[in-house]
C-alpha cells in the first residue's frame, strides 16, 4: 500500500507478497472465469473495482499456485472466496485450499453466493472487521 488504508479508524498494514507461486496451467482458466463470472462474483466485484473498497485493489480470478482464488488484494495477502452451493459438496477440498493459502502467509476471507447477493452491504462490513482483525495496527492516524 502506497498510502495508508484507514478502515474504522484503524490504520491498515500491508503485506505484500511479491511473487507468489502459480501454476501457468490455470491462467486460461482464469480468464475464462473472469469473462463467465457468477452473479455473487459480478455483484460483489461492483462494490470493490476500481479501488472503490478502502482504496485496496482487488484482482478477480487470481491463480495462486494450484488454484484460482476468487478474488485477491496484493497490498494485504488477502484472498476472497464466494462460495455457492456447490461448496457444500467441496468441503474437503476448500480446507485443503485454505490450509495451502493459509500455509504460504496469505490470509482468507469467505463469505456465501446467498450473502453477497441479498445482504452485500453486510459482507462489506464483515470484510471490514476481518481486515482490521487480520492487518488493523492500534495506532490512530
Amino acid at each position: 500500500m502506497k498510502k495508508s488504508t484507514i478502515i474504522n479508524g484503524i490504520i491498515i498494514k500491508g503485506n505484500t507478497f511479491q511473487h507468489l507461486p502459480a501454476n501457468p496451467e490455470l491462467s486460461g482458466r482464469a480468464c475464462k472465469n473472469r469473462k463467465a463470472g457468477n452473479m455473487a462474483e459480478i455483484v460483489f466485484w461492483l462494490q470493490v473495482h476500481r479501488k472503490m473498497f478502502h482504496g485496496l485493489d482487488f484482482d478477480r480470478q487470481k491463480v495462486i499456485g494450484n488454484y484460482i482464488v476468487d478474488f485477491y488484494v496484493k497490498s494485504l495477502g488477502l484472498v476472497v472466496e464466494i462460495d455457492g452451493g456447490s461448496h457444500n459438496e467441496k468441503l474437503d477440498y476448500d480446507a485443503q485450499r485454505d490450509e495451502y493459502l493459509e500455509g504460504i502467509g496469505l490470509n482468507v476471507f469467505r463469505t456465501t453466493d446467498y450473502d453477497v447477493l441479498q445482504h452485500v452491504d453486510l459482507v462489506l462490513v464483515d470484510l471490514e472487521d476481518f481486515i482490521v482483525k487480520h492487518y488493523g495496527n492500534e495506532e490512530k492516524p
